[in-house]
């Protein structure tokens, strides 16, 4: 009995591949292209799971993204804080 070959879902291998550019050179973007494919491949997969593979491709490519965007937020809030303690000495220095 043969049993028909699945494919890799295309969206899924650029999940993984804008995933590893988000941590090389697309920062950001690649990161939000790697969550939004690996969401968008993943509900592809759901819907034809006879034909499609590469569901943890897609996982991947998300983890990656989330990463970034994740680490990109607590830098940033890490820096408000910082400029805004800053701030704060002064204003209260300047009294």
């Amino acid at each position: 009995m043969n049993t028909p070959m699945r494919s890799n879902s295309t969206l899924a291998l650029f999940s993984l591949i804008f995933g590893i550019l988000g941590w090389t050179l697309l920062p950001f973007a690649g990161s939000l292209v790697a969550i939004v494919t690996g969401h968008m491949a993943r509900a592809e997969i759901r819907r034809s799971p006879e034909t499609l593979d590469g569901d943890g491709l897609a996982v991947a490519g998300m983890v990656l993204g989330y990463v970034v965007v994740g680490l990109s937020l607590l830098a940033f809030i890490l820096v408000l804080l910082i400029f805004g303690g800053i701030a704060g000495l002064l204003a209260a220095a300047g009294h």
